[in-house]
Order: structure tokens, then C-alpha cells, then sequence
């Protein structure tokens, strides 16, 4: 064993020798140096990724180790990560609470309408502000990106009157027709994202089409839209998942007035008035005790698991159309 520890002593004295030797080449000092520097620049890259990672994923993850703990572990202070006893009946109850099915079904058709209006409006607005020129076009391009900046409270409460008076409150066809009217959720994002695209494909193509004789409309459906797959792209996502999420104006303009038309994120914030009757038909009520409504922890977890079940079809569909996303992002004229 001493003479291993001596070999290994005489290797090291060796490789501090030839070290020093190298240092006295000044490139080989030169590469060294840009080797440290490297080494350091990397660790501190990936200190910052695994950090924001973290950052991202914490929520998600912790979300989860909740949603599938067993009710009857919710006071068990030793359970945080893993649960005890995976269970499902979280799930159970959350989606009788959420009125699971008939809400995905409203928040779909409320979110496929708007998504595809919105690309018809703004795509036509887009063109309009990139290509056609007219008086008054740059005044009205700016207040369309003013909508951007305006407060929802704003523009809704005028438009709640107006529609209360047309008698449209209540009824899905109100988020149709503002989003088919240009007036969507961020719609002036979308006119503006388009109109950037728009600008950025070659005039000659427009060109020759007015030379054969295409008229504006002909171009816009025969040339510029075919080229523009990267920001229709981006726009119905957007437009998809901000609907999806939307509350404010969901809860104005129908849900309020119509109670039977509920989508997935109005009822998850009524999903505790609820929890009684969905522990009850879940078959939990008489296991976990008549008080457990007024358990903090459990209505916490119920509302983790709800949570999750409106986030997932979300996940689904980007996990599908990332790399589409990604590409539409690149190309929509807004990077840089």
C-alpha cells in the first residue's frame, strides 16, 4: 500500500512538473486559459437551466404528488413528496366537482369558435395594415396595438351595456361575434404579429398577381396566406390556450347570465360550493368524516387536482404541436 501511495505521489509530482513546464508556452497558457474560462461559463449555464427548471417545474410537481395522495392522508404531515397510498379518488372527485365532461365540451366548442374567427379577423386586418394603403390606415394600425395596453375592464363594461340591450348576454355567440369583429382576447397582438409577416414576404409575388389580373382578395387568399402556415400557426395557439384559460370575459358575457353553459375554468372557481354533493356520489363522504369540507388541506388538494384535469388537454395538445409552435414563432415576424 506505501508504494502506491508513493507511485501515485511521483505520478502527481510528474503532471505538476509537466503543468508548469506548459505554462511557459504562451499558447499553450493561452489555451488553457480559454479552457477554464469555457469550463466555467458551462457550469454556470447549467446552475441557471437546472435552476429555472426547478423554478418551472416545482409547481407541476408538487401539484401532482398532492393530486395523487389519498384523501384520508391529507392531515398525515409525514406524506409530502410520495404519496402513502396512490390513489385516484381525487380525480373522482374533482371531476364530479368540475362537472368534468359537460364543461370540456362548452370550453371546446367556446375555444375552437373563437380561435377560428380570430384567425379570420386578424389575418384579414393583418393584410390590411401590411399591404393596402389607405388614409388613415397608421392611425387605425395604432389603435388596434392600443388595445393591447388597455385594461379588459375598459372596453367590457361598454360592451356588456350594448350587448345587454341586443339581448346577446348569456349565449355563446357573443365571443363569436367579438372575436369575428376583431375585438378577441389580444386580438391586437394577432393583427400585429400578421401584419409583421405579411410585410416580410417579397412584394414581387403581389406584383405578378396584379399583373394577371387577382384582385386584393385573390392575393391575400391565393398568395399570402399559403405563406403564412407559420403565423396561422402561432395565432391558433395563442388564441386557443387564451381562451381556454379565460375567466373574465367567459363570466361576463355568458356564464353569468346563463348558468347551464359552464366551461372549465368558471366552474373550477366554484368547484368547492360544490364539494359535498361530489364526495357524496364519489362515495367518500361517510369515510372521511362530515367536516372535511371545512379542511383547508383537503380543499386545497381537491383544487390541485382540478387544476391539473384543466391543464391537461392543454399539455395534450402542445406536447403534439410543439415543434410547430416553435417554427410558427421563429417565422411570425416577431423575434428580434
Amino acid at each position: 500500500m506505501i508504494k502506491t501511495i508513493k507511485n501515485n505521489f511521483l505520478k502527481l509530482n510528474n503532471y505538476i512538473r509537466n503543468f508548469q513546464e506548459d505554462m511557459k508556452s504562451p499558447t499553450k497558457k493561452m489555451v488553457f486559459r480559454n479552457r477554464v474560462v469555457n469550463l466555467i461559463s458551462n457550469i454556470l449555464k447549467y446552475v441557471l437551466v437546472i435552476g429555472l427548471c426547478f423554478v418551472i417545474l416545482y409547481p407541476l410537481i408538487l401539484q401532482l404528488a398532492i393530486a395523487f395522495r389519498s384523501p384520508t392522508d391529507v392531515n398525515n404531515p409525514s406524506i409530502l413528496w410520495i404519496p402513502g397510498e396512490f390513489s385516484l379518488k381525487n380525480f373522482e372527485v374533482a371531476m364530479i366537482a368540475l362537472n368534468y365532461f359537460k364543461s370540456l365540451k362548452n370550453t371546446l366548442i367556446l375555444s375552437l369558435g373563437v380561435t377560428a374567427l380570430q384567425l379570420i379577423s386578424t389575418s384579414l386586418a393583418g393584410y390590411s395594415f401590411a399591404r393596402l394603403k389607405f388614409r388613415g390606415s397608421q392611425v387605425l394600425f395604432g389603435l388596434a396595438l392600443f388595445t393591447i395596453v388597455v385594461p379588459q375592464t375598459v372596453i367590457s363594461l361598454p360592451l356588456l351595456r350594448s350587448l345587454t340591450e341586443m339581448k346577446l348576454v348569456g349565449k355563446p355567440i357573443t365571443l363569436f361575434m367579438m372575436a369575428g369583429l376583431g375585438m378577441g382576447i389580444k386580438s391586437g397582438i394577432f393583427i400585429y404579429m400578421f401584419r409583421q409577416f405579411y410585410r416580410g414576404i417579397p412584394v414581387e409575388l403581389e406584383e405578378a398577381a396584379n399583373i394577371d389580373g387577382a384582385n386584393p382578395f385573390t392575393v391575400f387568399y391565393r398568395i399570402m396566406l399559403p405563406n403564412a402556415k407559420g403565423a396561422i400557426i402561432t395565432v391558433a395557439l395563442l388564441a386557443f390556450v387564451w381562451q381556454w384559460n379565460d375567466y373574465y370575459f367567459t363570466t361576463l358575457f355568458v356564464t353569468r347570465s346563463n348558468l347551464d353553459y359552464m366551461t372549465l375554468t368558471t366552474q373550477q372557481v366554484s368547484v368547492l360550493y360544490g364539494l359535498q354533493q361530489a364526495l357524496t356520489d364519489a362515495g367518500v363522504w361517510g369515510l372521511m368524516g362530515q367536516d372535511i369540507t371545512k379542511n383547508p388541506l383537503f380543499s386545497s388538494m381537491i383544487l390541485n387536482t382540478s387544476g391539473i384535469l384543466v391543464m391537461m388537454p392543454l399539455l395534450v395538445l402542445y406536447f403534439f404541436v410543439q415543434k410547430m409552435f416553435v417554427q410558427g414563432i421563429e417565422r411570425s415576424g416577431i423575434v428580434g
